[in-house]
């Protein structure tokens, strides 16, 4: 491999783990406040990515005024999904709310494939991330510049919020103990739910940024990106938001370096990410920066 080639991949690779660590993100604040694995996570992405669209299309607003009213949504979908699939769950055993995640994501796959159909649609592509610049000698998307630049931005907005605001303390609060965070006059339920429309929002903009790399949207196009998302989750160590963002970094380099090096694996690119997990649980179960599991109620 060429110093050309492997830059160019090297960019490619931090591109796709931009995606990867918005998404995990969104996994590790729930994981970290309710110990529980939202797979309903994924498919916001697809929400996400089909109300862009049809803000577009339909109600033919720019592109600027759509995404963000799509974030907006998804964000707030994200709400709904913790009222209505999580919240009377509560008090219920950890199984209940595991098995409730994955009704939830299977109900959001099959509610778009009934209103909307399985066909998919063409992504509109703005202009302004259409274009290709010269960088370095290489010919590069924009899109694969702004990619890892709406990340850090967005990281950096999220944790300034969690350190430094008193929505963040309650957060960390709640992450530790329940009960002890009630006894401060501290509202669980709503420091939760603003936890899922924080993560909702990421998920958003990495599903938003996903149509456009890949610019064709189905009913089950979160799938496989929100399990890799899971993956870097727990590679980082889920409960931990830095953690997240390095398990996405390294998910998505690994995966555009070791195809590029060895063109023969290509067919197997998802395979790698599972296998990386199997390792992980087995040598290393809390991730690079996870912190022993502790339970609270």
């Amino acid at each position: 491999m060429t110093s050309t080639i492997f830059l160019q991949q090297l960019i490619n690779g931090v591109s796709l783990g931009s995606l990867y660590a918005l998404v995990a993100i969104g996994y590790t604040m729930v994981y970290g406040i309710l110990r529980l694995i939202n797979f309903a996570h994924g498919d916001l992405l697809m929400v996400a990515a089909y109300t862009a669209i049809y803000g577009i299309a339909v109600f033919t607003l720019p592109w600027y005024v759509s995404f963000p009213l799509a974030v907006l949504f998804t964000g707030l979908t994200g709400i709904l999904l913790d009222r209505a699939a999580y919240k009377p769950l509560r008090s219920a055993p950890r199984i209940s709310l595991l098995i409730s995640a994955i009704g939830a994501s299977f109900l959001l796959e099959n509610l778009a494939l009934v209103v909307i159909g399985g066909v998919p649609k063409a992504f509109p592509r703005p202009e302004p991330f259409d274009r290709v610049v010269d960088l370095f000698g290489l010919r590069i998307q924009v899109l694969t510049i702004y990619t890892p630049i709406v990340t850090l931005v967005l990281l950096l907005a999220l944790l300034y919020i969690v350190h430094r605001t008193k929505v963040g303390k309650a957060m960390r609060a709640a992450s530790r103990d329940f009960e002890t965070t009630r006894l401060m006059g501290i509202n669980v339920d709503r420091i939760i739910s603003v936890t899922f429309l924080l993560g909702s929002v990421l998920a958003a903009a990495g599903g938003i940024m996903w149509a456009m790399k890949y610019p064709q949207v189905n009913p089950f196009m979160g799938v496989f990106p929100g399990l890799k998302a899971f993956i870097a989750a727990v590679l980082g160590g889920i409960g931990n938001i830095m953690g997240a963002v390095i398990g996405g970094f390294l998910l998505g380099l690994g995966e555009i370096l070791i195809v590029a090096a060895v063109p023969e694996l290509a067919q197997f690119r998802d395979a790698f990410a599972f296998v990386l997990l199997v390792l992980v649980l087995l040598f290393r179960p809390t991730g690079i920066m996870g912190e022993p599991f502790t339970d609270k109620t």
